[in-house]
């Protein structure tokens, strides 16, 4: 028997006596390149076949071919026990113990008087409406009869984010962050035919300074109804249903004439209940209102003479602050879960 082919059975049994003896995965693979890797003691065998004569290379091939499938069978049930033992439970499981409950999470509190609103307009048929957060000067301004020249157009109150004519600004007009969800109720005007009844809750942005009840970005729910022959009193009467579902059937309504280029007549409107009490007040401002301006309705096609309808709007952190108790706007967003859980 050639010289070579005693080399090859001591090495085979060696790596067979280590692959059994391997008791987790890390010395098998330890094993496997000892003998298997590309510096393996077997792999040095294989690297010698070459260098034998042409009478002995077929007959060592043959044994050398035979043992290494009988180790890669070998290393193939070690690793398929030991993987199974790895998923073995350490420890006896009892499944009739109760299981581990979940900590549920919760609504944040603008999210669950964001609800709360609509839940309420809903129950008088109006519609949740949505749009754009990214505006241009028209429906954000023009369209709502916001001229140019009006305060609410200057650069201390609004975030723009393309100039006039600036590149990616849409014919011509720049492009901001919208500074209330009024763009909306333009939007559904052009494209739905009165009658109109929709609700818009969503975010706004105003360059205030932040402080205990101002924050750059801040949350607004707007509503819009457009019929004929609507009035004042479709608009007292839809904002004393929802105020005291929100704070309170005891709730009490007045209307202060106000200003608004949207509106004519408008009003800012004040409520009293035990909330308001509570804070050493009889009445606290919580919104503005009025009948939509003519000129909004002749900018979005409708007839004027045809159809009137009335809007208003208020922030979703003034409501929160007042039914929670909370006395700086800044906590609804520092996600202190101390204060969350609360709620």
């Amino acid at each position: 028997m050639p010289e070579f082919l005693t080399q090859i059975e001591p090495v085979k049994q060696q790596a067979l006596a280590q692959l059994s003896a391997a008791g987790d995965l890390g010395a098998l693979e330890q094993t496997r390149v000892s003998f298997l890797g590309s510096h393996g003691k077997f792999t040095a065998l294989l690297k010698q076949l070459g260098t034998l004569s042409k009478e002995e290379r077929p007959m060592a091939g043959k044994a050398l071919n035979a043992a290494k499938v009988e180790l890669e069978s070998a290393l193939a049930d070690r690793l398929s026990l030991l993987e199974s033992r790895a998923c073995e439970p350490k420890e006896s499981t009892d499944f009739t113990l109760p299981g581990r409950r979940r900590v549920l999470g919760k609504f944040h509190p603008l999210t669950q008087v964001t609800e709360d609103i609509v839940r309420s307009f809903r129950k008088i048929g109006f519609a949740v409406a949505d749009g754009p957060e990214v505006e241009d000067e028209y429906h954000c301004f023009n369209a709502l009869n916001t001229p140019p020249d009006h305060p609410a157009r200057d650069t201390q109150d609004t975030f723009y984010l393309f100039a006039r004519g600036d590149r990616g600004a849409e014919d011509g007009e720049s492009l901001l962050l919208r500074t209330h969800t009024s763009s909306v109720q333009i939007r559904v005007m052009e494209k739905q035919a009165p009658p109109v009844r929709i609700i818009v809750p969503g975010r706004v942005y105003r360059r205030d300074n932040a402080d205990a009840t101002h924050n750059p970005t801040f949350h607004q729910v707007e509503g819009l109804y457009v019929d004929r022959r609507v009035t004042v009193g479709d608009l007292k009467g839809t904002v004393e249903f929802v105020f005291k579902e929100l704070m309170g059937p005891e709730t009490r309504i007045r209307f202060r004439p106000h200003y608004f280029s949207y509106t004519e007549p408008s009003f800012e409107i004040d409520f009293s209940s035990a909330l308001t009490r509570k804070m050493g007040k009889a009445w606290l401002e919580i919104a503005g209102c009025g009948m939509v301006h003519p000129q909004v309705l002749e900018n979005v096609g409708y007839d004027s003479e045809e159809w009137s309808g009335w809007a208003f709007g208020f922030g979703i952190e003034r409501i929160a602050m007042i039914r929670y108790g909370i006395n700086n706007i800044r906590l609804f967003y520092e996600n202190d879960v101390r204060l969350l859980r609360q709620f």
